[in-house]
């Protein structure tokens, strides 16, 4: 009786306002988890006690069907041999045999019953237990993502990510330092070459001029 009341109990426990009012919810789903599975074996381990003793019944009512059928054919050889006599005690020992297997039934149903009720319990907590331990993989997938949002928030507020980002300024000011000299120097060079560029220009224009000037005397002294 004490594993029935305690299958009851946790068959109609409302397993939310359980949790809802529990100051450790993931606790006391786990310890929940655990008396519910050791319900269900012991469920399990009972209905097969009951088979058990249902099948040993049920060999007894086959033995004592056979045994009723024996003595009444015992009953009637002792009267087709002029035996009343051994056919009334034949006959007592089936009347005997039969109230034997009459007190057997009720045992018998009584054993069914139970098996039934015991069956549509165990169904019942197995349904129970996949719920919760539903709710503990939630609770668990809840837990990693509170805890993952913690060690992000530390890491945003700690002293080493202020230091990175300092360093990080450092290194950015040094680089665009860097890119200003070269843009500079860069700068410079072209200048320096645009200037070379118009001399050499200016030379070789000079020197086209001479030429040209030669040619159109040397053809006017042709002339």
């Amino acid at each position: 009786m004490s594993l029935m009341n305690r299958v009851n109990d946790l068959i109609q426990s409302n397993l939310v306002a359980v949790l809802d009012k529990a100051e450790d919810p993931a606790k006391l789903l786990n310890l929940l988890i655990i008396e519910m599975q050791q319900a269900l074996n012991e469920c399990r381990t009972t209905a097969a006690a009951i088979l058990c003793e249902e099948k040993a019944l049920k060999r007894q009512q086959s033995d004592k069907l056979t045994s009723i059928a024996q003595w009444q054919e015992k009953a009637e050889i002792a009267v087709s041999k002029g035996r009343d006599d051994l056919a009334t005690a034949a006959l007592k020992e089936k009347q005997r045999v039969a109230a034997d297997m009459a007190a057997v039934e009720p045992e018998l149903v009584k054993l069914t019953d139970s098996l039934a009720k015991l069956a549509a319990d165990a169904q019942r907590l197995q349904n129970k237990l996949s719920a919760a331990k539903a709710k503990q993989q939630s609770l668990t997938q809840v837990h990693s993502v509170l805890n993952a949002r913690v060690r992000v928030n530390q890491q945003l507020h700690s002293d080493k990510v202020a230091h990175a980002l300092s360093r990080f300024d450092v290194i950015e000011h040094r680089v665009e330092l860097i890119e200003s000299q070269v843009e500079a120097y860069e700068m410079a060079a072209a200048n320096q070459s645009d200037t070379a560029t118009q001399i050499d220009t200016l030379v070789k224009n000079d020197a086209l001029d001479k030429e040209l000037a030669a040619l159109k005397a040397k053809v006017k002294q042709s002339a």
